[in-house]
C-alpha cells in the first residue's frame, strides 16, 4: 500500500510543479489566460510565452530530471552504493569536455547544433573508456573497478576542461562556465524531441530491469542463483543509464545534484 501512496504523492507534486512552472514567470499570466493559450486562443504574445518558452522548458525539465533520477537508482543498484549517481562515473565530465572544446573554438556561433552534439560525443567517449577499463579478459564487469574507472575518467576530463579554459579567451570562457552550471533557458521543442528519443526507450528498458537490479543489490552470487543473467544486466543497465544521462547533460548542461 505504501508504494501506491508514495506514487500518488509524487504524482500530485509533479502536477503542481508543472502547473507552477507554466504559470510563474517574468510575465504575469492568469489561470484563465493560460487555459486560453492551451486551447490555442488569446493574444499571440501569450501563445508564444506558454507554448514556445515555458512549455518546452517544463517538459524538458521533467524528462531530464526523471531520467537522471532513474539513472541514479540504476547506478546505486549496480554499484551497491546508496551514494552512487550518474556523474560519479565521469559521464558529465566527458560531456563538459566536448562542450567546452567547441565553445572555446567558437564553433557554436556558426552552428548551434554543435554544442549538444559535442557534449553527447564527449559522454560517449567517457562511457567507452570506463567500460573498457572495467571489463576484464572474460568480458565481465567488476563493479568496484567500474566505480574507480569512473572516478579516474572524471578526474582526467576535469583536467582537460581546466586546460581548455586556461587557453580560452574571456568571452568563450564565460560561455563555457555558464554551460557547465546547467540551464533550461535554451529549451526548444526540437530539443525536447531529441531528448525524448533517447529517454523514453531507456526508461522502458530500465523499468524492465527493475527485478534483476533489485536482486543485484543483494549480491551477484545470490542473483545468479535466482536466475539473473548478471553480466548482461550489468552491461545493459550501465550502457542504457549512461546514454540517458548523456542525452540529458547534452541538452541542459551539468545539473549534478539532480542525480
Amino acid at each position: 500500500m505504501k508504494p501506491l501512496v508514495y506514487g500518488l504523492i509524487f504524482f500530485t507534486a509533479l502536477v503542481v510543479a508543472t502547473g507552477l512552472s507554466i504559470w510563474l514567470g517574468p510575465v504575469d499570466l492568469t489561470s484563465a489566460q493560460i487555459l486560453e493559450t492551451l486551447r490555442g486562443e488569446g493574444p499571440s504574445e501569450n501563445l508564444y510565452i506558454v507554448r514556445e518558452i515555458r512549455g518546452p522548458r517544463t517538459i524538458l525539465a521533467i524528462m531530464v530530471g526523471g531520467g537522471l533520477a532513474l539513472a541514479g537508482a540504476v547506478f546505486q543498484a549496480l554499484l551497491r552504493n546508496p551514494l552512487a549517481e550518474p556523474y560519479i562515473l565521469g559521464i558529465s565530465s566527458g560531456a563538459a569536455t566536448g562542450a567546452v572544446l567547441v565553445l572555446s573554438l567558437g564553433l557554436v556561433a556558426s552552428q548551434a547544433w554543435t554544442l549538444p552534439a559535442a557534449a553527447f560525443i564527449g559522454s560517449l567517449l567517457a562511457i567507452s573508456i570506463v567500460l573498457a577499463v572495467s571489463s576484464n579478459h572474460s568480458q565481465k564487469i567488476d563493479v568496484q573497478v567500474l566505480l574507480l574507472a569512473g572516478v579516474v575518467t572524471g578526474a582526467f576530463f576535469s583536467a582537460c576542461i581546466s586546460l581548455i579554459l586556461t587557453l580560452s579567451d574571456a568571452p568563450n570562457l564565460r560561455s563555457a562556465v555558464l554551460w557547465m552550471m546547467g540551464s533550461l533557458s535554451g529549451a526548444e521543442w526540437s530539443t525536447v524531441t531529441v531528448v525524448s528519443v533517447y529517454t523514453f526507450p531507456c526508461v522502458i528498458i530500465l523499468l524492465g530491469l527493475a527485478r534483476p537490479l533489485n536482486l543485484l543489490t543483494i549480491g551477484e552470487e545470490t542473483a545468479n542463483y535466482l536466475g539473473v543473467k548478471v553480466e548482461r544486466v550489468k552491461l545493459t543497465g550501465y550502457i542504457v543509464a549512461s546514454l540517458m544521462t548523456a542525452a540529458g547533460v547534452a541538452a541542459t548542461g551539468i545539473i549534478g545534484f539532480v542525480g
